[in-house]
């Protein structure tokens, strides 16, 4: 395992992830849709697997949020697609099993669980039904884009996952 190289390929799924994200985003109902995060999270689930896609999406989560560019809903959305995507790639091998994982962890359990989680610490008494939409639209948009860039990448022999 070279330590090196995976902490080189994280810092730059990061870098992507954070910069990109303020370059390419929309409003999404009561959230702003960042497509990019679920892009990269597709992309380092299938390149790095589950637990560094979740560091990298956590890590972007907490830059965002440092530098004043988003919200503590960064955390719950993109950490459990990250998840769902890793496993599911780790178990089928298929990019379209990854963005499936970041589509569902995602839009449907982050929702879920952006509830209480912005109810503890964001004060919020929104419901489900007014996070489900923004979180759907900007993981299924993010996961669709990175499924595209994922197979184009693997077609030309640039992406293989790098075995750590």
């Amino acid at each position: 395992m070279n330590r090196t190289r995976l902490l080189t390929t994280m810092a730059v799924f990061v870098a992507v992830g954070t910069l990109a994200s303020q370059l390419l985003w929309f409003p999404a109902g009561i959230a702003k849709a960042y497509p990019v995060q679920h892009a990269v999270n597709v992309m380092a689930a299938i390149t790095l697997g589950p637990v560094p896609a979740v560091a990298i999406a956590f890590t972007i989560g907490l830059l965002r949020n440092l530098l004043g560019l988003g919200t503590l809903l960064a955390f719950p959305g993109g950490m459990i697609g990250a998840l769902f995507a890793g496993y599911l790639y780790k178990w089928t091998q298929k990019p379209l099993a990854a963005a499936s994982g970041e589509m569902v962890g995602s839009g449907l359990i982050g929702a879920l669980f952006a509830v209480p989680f912005a109810k503890l610490l964001m004060g919020s008494s929104a419901g489900a039904l007014a996070f489900l939409p923004s979180f759907l639209v900007s993981s299924i948009s993010g996961a669709l884009l990175g499924w595209f860039v994922a197979a184009r990448l693997r077609q030309t022999k640039q992406l293989a996952p790098l075995n750590y």
